[in-house]
């Protein structure tokens, strides 16, 4: 075992445990108790699980794709049963049962949740996650990620039922209080309808239709009607003057298949440097992930879904960015590409300004990198900015060189497919397709092809780069994201 580093050990042989799906089934109860108490229901968060990972800075900071909250669990309560405790969103609830200790935890009101439910997530308040004190910059009025010998939420063990061989069951009826006190919940994402505010919208009701949606019968019935929508002619103030006979590279994005796990922007994280902020940060909006799943909502109480987009840089033909920038930090590549050039950049944030799709990040701060072991996860081929930039989604303009280099060094021609992007190469469903729009037998060209294919805000003729395949449901009647 020394030598080899490893033992091989025969595989045994025991009794497969009879299922039984009361072990492990945690459905709300179709009633609310009787007698105005909650059951709860304990479950995982898609980055935390069962908390193992909790040391990992990028998972607490990763929104969760339904709440869009960061760093903490929460009690989720429907909005029926909050205005009923007379409870908002950030106000503290204490959870208490019978038997076990009360647990204090902020309130998020859920929309779609079953009214006799509290729902929290487990995999939280474990020992050690205080090494994220300081993980925020330190500066005047910043405030610790987590308290001197705290954790990074609270641990839901003690509400959790365990039968005899071990099984953790949820339904555990509580009762849920008011403590009068609050907690700013670290959330990346306030606006949860496509509705345009009253104050902005020449007609009441306007909705933009940045996430389109439909029934299979629809489509099947009339495509072409089925996510259409009614557009302004657009016209440029460019002569197309600058042909470009090279490359052009682009994104298509299938709403349908994207379930809004979120492993894209764990993936962007890790290969484009991008700097866990803490919670005080994500709190004030400052969050830096390039890649952001935008969560809409349909429908009211059991008839409520949720839509999910991957939204970054759309690198547009006619970028605003570009326009305003008074140093020429962000210009447009022969190939397509919105580039971001950092040692130009004076910080003016113009182009964050006049971004229609807000998806440029601007570094506030030098971000703590003090951990000798915690930098070796840093990819060497992509810069670590520092403060007082903007970045945002490059493409992953690196792999697109090295491929091209290895392409070049090889006396062979680039292939479609021989440059995958790290939110493509990470997605499990393949709703991401990455290449080069100027070849029609290219993947990402047949997707921009067919009838689903929209681009966001196509009506202010900025020309995006990335396409839009529009979410068709297998549903009767599936209403759009409001």
């Amino acid at each position: 075992m020394l030598h080899d580093g490893h033992v091989i050990v025969a595989a045994g042989r025991g009794a497969a445990p009879v299922f039984r799906a009361e072990r492990v089934s945690s459905a709300p109860r179709t009633t609310a108790p009787a007698d105005g108490t909650l059951a709860v229901v304990l479950y995982p968060k898609v980055a935390m699980l069962d908390g193992s990972q909790a040391h990992n800075a990028w998972l607490h900071e990763l929104p969760d794709p339904v709440t869009k909250t960061t760093w903490d669990n929460y009690a989720c309560l429907a909005p029926e049963t909050a205005e009923r405790l007379g409870v908002e969103t950030g106000d503290v609830v204490r959870i208490s049962a019978d038997g076990v200790p009360a647990i204090d935890l902020p309130a998020l009101v859920q929309p779609g949740q079953h009214v006799g439910v509290v729902a929290v997530a487990v995999g939280y308040g474990r020992l050690g996650t205080d090494r994220f004190t300081r993980i925020g910059p330190q500066w005047l009025e910043s405030e610790p990620t987590v308290a001197e010998g705290g954790t990074v939420g609270r641990s839901s063990a003690p509400l959790a039922i365990l039968d005899e061989r071990g099984f953790r069951i949820t339904g555990r009826v509580a009762r849920v209080e008011r403590t009068g006190r609050r907690e700013v919940l670290a959330c990346t994402q306030d606006h949860h309808t496509l509705e345009v505010p009253k104050h902005l919208a020449p007609a009441h009701g306007e909705v933009r239709d940045a996430v389109r949606t439909t029934t299979f019968a629809k489509w099947v019935a009339d495509p072409a009607k089925a996510i259409a929508r009614h557009r302004p002619p657009a016209a440029d103030l460019w002569a197309p003057d600058h042909a470009n006979a090279g490359p052009r590279w682009g994104m298509a994005i299938d709403l349908s298949a994207c379930s809004g796990c979120s492993g894209c922007v764990i993936a962007c994280q890790a290969e484009n440097n991008v700097p866990a902020v803490g919670r005080d940060e994500v709190r004030r909006h400052r969050e830096m992930h390039w890649i952001r799943i935008d969560r809409y909502y349909a429908g009211e109480g059991d008839a409520t879904s949720a839509s999910h987009q991957p939204l970054m840089c759309q690198h547009c033909a006619n970028a605003p960015c570009e326009t305003v920038c008074p140093v020429l930090a962000t210009v447009h590549s022969a190939e397509g590409l919105n580039q971001q050039i950092y040692n130009r950049c004076v910080g003016t944030r113009y182009c964050a300004n006049n971004c229609p799709y807000k998806t440029r990040r601007f570094n506030w701060f030098d971000y703590p990198r003090e951990d000798r072991l915690q930098n070796l996860a840093l990819n060497p081929d992509v810069t670590v900015r520092s403060r007082g930039v903007m970045e945002k989604c490059s493409l992953c303009v690196q792999r697109i060189q090295s491929a091209k280099a290895e392409a070049k060094r090889s006396g062979v021609a680039l292939a479609d497919g021989d440059i995958r992007t790290a939110c493509q190469q990470s997605c499990p469903a393949g709703a991401i397709v990455f290449g080069d729009l100027s070849d029609p037998a290219s993947a990402a060209s047949r997707l921009v092809a067919q009838g689903r294919a929209y681009a966001v805000l196509g009506e202010i003729n900025v020309k995006p780069s990335v396409t839009y395949l529009a979410d068709v449901r297998n549903a009767s009647a599936p209403q759009d994201a409001r």
